[in-house]
């Protein structure tokens, strides 16, 4: 019965203690990563494959702002677009290839800071700057066919939600999920014969691969 009583003692005593280890535990120092960060955007869109490039520059702990440029195609919803038993392309009654090359400003706020580990770093972004169109004839070779290209001009930007991955301070990767509005100011631009574009709406899945510094 002694015994018995020496151990019921004993128990909540034990718990005591532990719990004043788990109190007195050091949290872990959150990790700091380099302020500044350059790279390319391999981007996966509606349109097809796109290519683009950014620079990132912390303003705080959680706020980041970014310049980015980008070269993809954009396609009108009434293309149909089919494969040769040969394995080329083609779309029918297609007049002009587009290509949207925007140039955007904006910030990224990194989210649940305090709640998810630094190997998993999610944020939000938004932006906004001036927007090339490019058009090009459809008729004509891909690459001759820019002997014959028209600019229009357009305002546009993008909203987006993403990560970047991993404890590296020397290496960026990442992965990106935006849509793309721009505003053309003038007629607008043309894939399919007398289907004039003056918005343009597209969704990218964006890799990004970079570094920091």
């Amino acid at each position: 019965m002694r015994n018995l009583a020496i151990i019921l003692l004993l128990v909540p005593l034990t718990f005591l203690s532990a719990q004043k280890i788990g109190k007195i535990a050091p949290e872990k120092t959150p990790e700091k990563f380099p302020d500044h960060s350059w790279g390319i955007d391999l981007m996966f869109g509606e349109g097809g494959f796109g290519l683009g490039s950014f620079y990132r520059k912390s303003v705080s702990s959680g706020l980041t702002g970014f310049v980015d440029i980008s070269f993809s195609e954009s396609k009108d919803d009434k293309e149909v677009e089919y494969v040769t038993y040969y394995g080329d392309t083609y779309s029918p009654y297609k007049k002009n290839r587009v290509f949207l090359i925007p140039l955007t400003f904006g910030v990224q706020y990194r989210l649940f800071k305090s709640l998810i580990s630094d190997n998993l770093r999610p944020f939000i972004a938004v932006g906004a700057g001036p927007s090339l169109a490019v058009t090009t004839p459809y008729e004509m070779e891909f690459f001759n066919s820019f002997k014959k290209a028209h600019a229009h001009y357009a305002v546009g930007g993008y909203v987006g939600f993403g990560a970047y991955f991993g404890l590296s301070k020397s290496n960026l990767v990442g992965l990106n999920m935006r849509y793309y509005y721009s505003h053309l100011f003038d007629e607008g631009v043309e894939n399919m014969p007398g289907r004039f574009r003056k918005n343009i709406g597209s969704f990218f899945i964006s890799i990004h691969i970079g570094m920091m510094y």
